[in-house]
């Protein structure tokens, strides 16, 4: 099922967003390995570009130590996709459908944007957003009465987030 524009990522503008914020980064660790950076002064001048560029909080980013997580490619990356927005008539088909990418990191019809697999933050935050009984436990193992371990379907999932 294809989202409505409203709910789908905007790969367009991350596509477009992404070449300057990844060399922004990359510009950033080499000037730190020639010359350091204790001071912050350049980071914070980064900080301020890439702000400007996505009109995002970088202070939710690691610019500083990016290769110690994903790399500097899925990092430029989730800085360019611009965050979802709240969307009032959220269906339950297209909650069905966000669970479902979530639960099988399949890639949404037509893309072929190489970042993808990457766009489970923008679900998750969409989720939040969007739904009032969103959990991000609910994609982890959790322990049932029982005491035995159980991961949720899907569906499962699904009904919990549409009470």
């Amino acid at each position: 099922m294809e989202l409505r524009k409203a709910i789908a990522p905007d790969l367009t503008t991350a596509e477009q967003r992404y070449p300057e914020v990844l060399n922004a980064i990359l510009d950033y660790t080499k000037y730190c390995d020639e010359h350091g950076d204790e001071e912050l002064v350049v980071y914070k001048q980064l900080e301020e570009r890439l702000h400007q560029l996505t009109d995002k909080d970088m202070k939710q980013f690691n610019l500083y130590e990016w290769w110690e997580e994903e790399g500097a490619e899925v990092l430029a990356f989730r800085i360019s996709l611009p965050d979802p927005v709240v969307v009032t008539d959220l269906l339950k088909e297209e909650l069905k459908e966000i669970v479902g990418r979530l639960k099988t990191f399949e890639a949404p019809p037509g893309n072929d944007f190489q970042f993808h697999y990457h766009l489970d933050n923008y679900y998750h935050a969409f989720l939040a957003l969007n739904c009032k009984a969103y959990n991000r436990k609910l994609f982890q193992r959790n322990k049932n009465k029982e005491g035995n371990y159980v991961e949720y379907s899907a569906e499962e999932i699904v009904e919990k987030i549409w009470r």
